[in-house]
């Protein structure tokens, strides 16, 4: 094998997120002498983002003041709340919105579309950004500290051999390494474990976003509205919620949220959100509309009792990919924006990761979090009591004594023997898409057939014996794309990875309770690519 080729850079960052963007802007505006590298690997800048997405314009004010005389292409400021408790067939509005929810003088975007308005910016400033680019694991110097990334070879057959276009991948090294990569980042779960940057907090704790954009007849939407919702489908041990959002030219985007730590084996959090779609508050609005996109990805909620140490010998972590989104507002990306933009002011003279964790717990964002830190585990005991801890804790600011604690979502899910399922009463479906697979072709989610198989499952025959039988296969209902399937050939059941339909929601990852899925990226560019999501 010849050596790898190399590129040298100060900085290389590891997506091209909010998070990533802003650090690079922010990096540049205040050392243009820097080298400064963003890959991402999506095909495109944006296609692998997803978000619902209401924004706070704070941070974005801060790194680029002028923003709002050139906003991104989808950008409606947001006019009126509604938040719902919805039964099967009614529900009810509050009459107040928490205030947390409070959406006056946010704007409502495709975070997608932000990120490739933002990229040209960084650009404009001298980042180079190489969309196309999938770090397949760090690249450690001789004294085992971070020195950039490896990126993936391409061309490789799924048996292991090479191509006639195979290209081996490039380390990219850097004096320092800022990973941005999202909830349950693939580099950032190596070095976590490396350098044991979780000893002392809890496990992370995500949910599983599920979002569409439609197109509705003229007339129905009212530009600006955002309703959030509670309830039905989900039962009141089942965290879930969904989200909707009035945008302009008679579109919506709408999703619903399902808390990974869901018991129930049985459920399915993408037909939970197509549930909710047939509620009488819902189902008038989308009836005749056409879905433009769909997709899914994993949402990082621990909050503060999960955050790892945020740095590390060569790196440091920022963003979802540290853990900073704040639940109870539904909102990332302005935490993802204004850690960037403190990394990049704590590294911008020394190029060095040391005093980043304690300048980043001593900051705003820290403190935010720290405020609402018991209100997702307080929806552990069922939605009635989360509510009402969510009052207090609003209350009293986050200031009461006690901290509650996350266990590792994988270990939520009760075995068959030992759970009643509720009676879902789930109605019958008309709204577009009918399925699984179906919701991948609105991802125009794309793989190359002859590669690796990303999906690495550790022993497949505990797939057919101990979890058939524990839990039923999970993986074949909290997938959204229909990865896994269980198939029978000549009376022998074996477990079937349809890797091509994979949207990189990283979901499989969380939630299998033996931990013997393993998500590794694919080739780059391969993945979802959405439009204005």
């Amino acid at each position: 094998m010849s050596e790898r080729e190399f590129m040298e850079y100060d900085v290389v960052t590891v997506g091209a997120g909010p998070a990533g963007l802003a650090f690079a802007i922010r990096l540049k505006q205040v050392n243009p002498e820097l080298s400064v590298c963003v890959i991402e690997k999506a095909s495109t800048i944006g296609a692998h983002i997803l978000s619902g997405a209401v924004i706070e314009p704070q941070p974005l004010d801060a790194l680029l003041p002028g923003w709002r005389d050139n906003p991104p292409p989808i950008c409606v400021a947001a006019k009126d709340d509604e938040f719902w408790y919805l039964s099967k067939t009614g529900g009810f509005k509050f009459p107040i919105v928490p205030p947390q929810m409070n959406n006056h003088g946010n704007f409502i975007v495709s975070l997608g579309a932000l990120c490739a308005w933002l990229a040209p910016q960084a650009e404009a400033l001298g980042v180079e950004i190489y969309p196309g680019f999938a770090a397949a694991e760090p690249y450690l110097n001789e004294d085992g500290s971070v020195g950039g990334v490896r990126i993936g070879d391409m061309g490789i057959a799924k048996d292991g051999s090479h191509k006639p276009g195979y290209t081996q991948g490039i380390d990219i090294r850097a004096k320092l390494t800022v990973l941005a990569e999202g909830a349950r980042g693939h580099l950032t779960k190596q070095l976590v474990k490396k350098f044991n940057l979780d000893a002392e907090s809890d496990p992370q704790s995500y949910s599983i976003g599920i979002k569409e954009l439609w197109q509705v007849p003229a007339g129905r939407v009212s530009p600006g509205k955002i309703v959030h919702s509670l309830g039905w489908p989900a039962d009141s041990r089942t965290y879930g919620g969904s989200f909707l959002y009035h945008l302009e030219n008679d579109q919506v985007a709408l999703g619903y949220v399902s808390g990974l730590d869901y018991r129930d084996p049985n459920y399915q959090p993408y037909e939970a959100f197509q549930q909710w779609k047939h509620h009488p508050t819902v189902k008038p609005l989308l009836e005749g509309g056409t879905i433009l996109s769909a997709g899914a990805r994993a949402i990082v909620t621990g909050g503060w009792q999960s955050l790892p140490k945020a740095e590390m010998p060569g790196a440091l972590l920022i963003g979802d990919t540290a853990g900073l989104l704040n639940v109870p507002k539904i909102k990332g990306t302005h935490q993802a924006i204004r850690s960037g933009m403190l990394a990049a002011e704590h590294i911008a003279q020394s190029l060095s990761s040391v005093g980043w964790d304690a300048r980043l717990r001593a900051s705003p964002a820290m403190a935010e979090l720290k405020k609402v830190r018991n209100i997702k585990p307080g929806f552990k005991k069922g939605l009635w009591f989360g509510l009402i801890n969510a009052g207090l804790e609003t209350l009293f600011g986050g200031a009461l004594p006690w901290t509650w604690r996350n266990k590792p979502d994988y270990a939520s899910l009760n075995k068959l023997a030992d759970q009643e399922s509720p009676k879902r009463d789930y109605v019958e479906r008309d709204l577009a898409p009918r399925d699984r697979l179906a919701g991948v072709y609105f991802a125009a989610t794309e793989h190359d057939e002859d590669q690796p198989v990303h999906l690495k499952v550790a022993d497949t025959s505990i797939c057919v014996s101990r979890c058939a039988e524990e839990y039923g296969n999970p993986c074949t209902r909290f997938c959204p794309a229909g990865v896994y399937e269980m198939v029978e050939e000549e009376g022998v059941k074996r477990l079937q990875i349809n890797a091509a339909n994979c949207v990189h929601c990283k979901t499989c990852d969380i939630k299998d309770p033996y931990e013997i899925i393993n998500w590794v990226t694919p080739e780059g560019g391969a993945g979802p690519n959405y439009q204005n999501m």
